[in-house]
């Protein structure tokens, strides 16, 4: 059986962010990855962890919500929608950012790992994601609800979490390469220094 459009849609989204994420921090050299370009600013690293960071967090509360769809037997072969509050989420965390917010401290990496363990734990829970997304097709998404793990005072449908995270990876991969765009412009205003290697635009 076909997965479901929307659901098809997300898995699309997940295998992008994991290829962009390739694409943005292969070429780097060790001392570009782990860089900030001002000390407020996360690195490429910071931004990758992040993510890993979060799946941690978001994936055994994704496992249980369908694990108890599945039990109470709540089927629906969609169309699904964002209730209100993952609307808004969506919306605020679809690059560009239109409004910053501080991460909470769970989620802000204590320490640059290095690159090869960083991507290779990012490969494996997109992977885990995308199972995820398939497991939950033929669910009622608009009817389980999840807790935030950012924030206990936030709950939205499945179907919203599912959309958010996507959302949310590519708000950090556009943050990385910005990043790098970043750090290229200072190395090009010292003289004699050599340029960082460059990553295709972010999306």
């Amino acid at each position: 059986m076909p997965l479901q459009p929307q659901l098809e849609r997300i898995v699309g989204e997940l295998a992008d962010a994991g290829r962009r994420a390739h694409e943005v921090a292969e070429p780097l050299a060790a001392d570009a990855w782990g860089a900030r370009p001002t000390a407020g600013e996360w690195s490429v690293a910071e931004c990758l962890i992040h993510l890993t960071l979060t799946s941690r967090a978001f994936l055994p509360l994704i496992r249980e919500t369908i694990r108890s769809g599945r039990d109470r037997g709540l089927v629906s072969g969609g169309p699904y929608r964002r209730d209100i509050v993952g609307r808004l989420l969506h919306w605020l965390t679809n690059p560009p950012v239109r409004l910053r917010i501080k991460t909470t401290a769970p989620f802000v990496p204590a320490a640059v790992e290095p690159k090869g363990r960083v991507l290779a734990e990012l490969d494996s829970l997109q992977e885990q994601r995308t199972s995820c997304v398939r497991d939950a097709d033929g669910l009622d998404l608009g009817r389980l609800r999840i807790v935030s793990p950012f924030s206990r005072r936030v709950r939205y449908n499945l179907y919203s979490c599912l959309t958010i995270i996507a959302a949310h990876q590519r708000q950090h991969l556009a943050q990385a390469g910005a990043v790098i765009r970043g750090l290229r412009a200072a190395d090009a205003s010292r003289p004699g220094s050599a340029s960082r290697p460059s990553s295709p635009p972010s999306s």
